[in-house]
C-alpha cells in the first residue's frame, strides 16, 4: 500500500514566491490583502445574496473595467504605512511652521479686507469640496479589487483630511482676524448657493454616486482631482501671492506635492488598465461622461 504524500507546507509570503527573491517591505504589507476577492460569487464568505454582497458583486466584480490579476498593480512610490507616516509627519512639521511663523508676524492683519473678503467666499468653503474628495477616496478603498489599489486609496483619503483640517484650521484664524466676514458661519450658504461654487459641487456629488469602482476611479482621480487641483488649488495660491498671501500661497504648494503623488499611481494604474483589449474604450466611455461637467466648470468662469 503506497504512503500517502506529505504536502510541504507553504512557505511565508508563498504568493509572491514566484518572483524568485525575497519580497520587499511593501510587497509583504500591500499585497493580496483583500479576503472578499477569495470566491467572487460570495464576496463575504456568508449568503452570496445578502446587500452588500449583491453591492461588492455588481459594482466590483462586474465592473466593465477588467483585469485578469489586479493585484500585480504596484504603487510607483511604493508607500506603506510607515513611509506615509514618515513623509507626512515631515509635511505637516512644515505646515504647522507655516502657521506658527506667518502667524507671529501678524500676518492677517496685513491682508486687504476685500482680499479676505475672497477668502471668505471662495477658500474656506472649500472644506466641503474636499470632504468630498475625501469620501470619494474612501468609497474607492471599499471597493478596488486589489490591496495596492485600496492602499493608494486610503493614502489619498488621508491627505484630503490633511487638506481639510489646513482650510479648517486657517477658516479659524482669518474668522479671528476679520470677525465681520462670516468665516466659520457662512462656507455653507456659498458653498450650497454661490455660483462659483455650484459647478463644482455638481462634479464632485455626482461623482460620490458612481458606483461602479471603475468608474469612481475615473470621475474621481482623472477628472474631479486633477480639476480641482489646478483650478482651485494652484488657482487660489496664484491669487493668493498678488493680494500679498503669501501663507495661502505656500500651503497650496504643499498641498500640491501630495497631488503629485496621487496623478503617478493613478496614471500606473491607468496603464495596467490599458493593456486588456476593450479597456480603453470602457474608460473613453466613461471620460466622455466626466470631462464635460469639468470642462463646464471652466467655460462658466472665463
Amino acid at each position: 500500500m503506497s504512503q500517502p504524500e506529505v504536502l510541504k507546507p507553504l512557505k511565508t509570503w508563498s504568493h509572491l514566491a514566484g518572483r524568485r527573491r525575497k519580497p520587499s517591505e511593501y510587497e509583504i504589507v500591500s499585497t493580496n490583502l483583500h479576503f472578499s476577492t477569495d470566491n467572487p460569487d460570495a464576496p463575504f464568505e456568508l449568503d452570496p445574496d445578502f446587500p452588500m454582497a449583491r453591492w461588492f458583486k455588481q459594482y466590483r466584480n462586474a465592473s466593465p473595467l477588467k483585469h485578469p490579476d489586479w493585484n500585480a498593480f504596484r504603487d510607483p512610490d511604493e508607500m506603506v504605512y510607515r513611509t506615509y507616516n514618515m513623509q507626512q509627519d515631515g509635511q505637516e512639521t512644515y505646515v504647522l511652521g507655516l502657521f506658527e511663523q506667518f502667524s507671529a508676524r501678524g500676518h492677517d492683519a496685513m491682508l486687504e479686507p476685500t482680499w479676505a473678503g475672497s477668502l471668505a467666499r471662495l477658500y474656506t468653503p472649500m472644506r466641503y469640496l474636499v470632504h468630498a474628495l475625501q469620501m470619494g477616496s474612501a468609497y474607492l478603498t471599499q471597493m478596488a479589487p486589489a490591496s495596492t489599489i485600496s492602499n493608494c486609496a486610503t493614502y489619498q483619503a488621508a491627505d484630503s483630511l490633511r487638506w481639510l483640517t489646513h482650510t479648517a484650521y486657517r477658516t479659524r484664524e482669518l474668522a479671528q482676524a476679520f470677525s465681520g466676514l462670516g468665516f466659520g458661519r457662512d462656507e455653507r450658504v456659498y458653498w450650497e448657493g454661490d455660483a462659483a461654487w455650484q459647478g463644482w459641487r455638481e462634479l464632485v456629488e455626482r461623482a460620490l454616486v458612481a458606483w461602479d469602482w471603475g468608474e469612481s476611479f475615473v470621475a474621481l482621480n482623472l477628472v474631479a482631482r486633477p480639476a480641482v487641483e489646478e483650478a482651485v488649488l494652484r488657482g487660489l495660491g496664484q491669487a493668493a501671492r498678488h493680494h500679498n498671501d503669501t501663507l495661502l500661497g505656500l500651503l497650496t504648494d504643499a498641498q500640491l506635492v501630495d497631488a503629485q503623488r496621487h496623478r503617478r499611481w493613478a496614471s500606473a494604474l491607468v496603464r495596467m488598465a490599458l493593456e486588456v483589449p476593450g479597456n480603453r474604450d470602457v474608460i473613453a466611455g466613461w471620460l466622455a461622461r466626466w470631462v464635460p461637467l469639468a470642462d463646464q466648470i471652466g467655460r462658466a468662469h472665463v
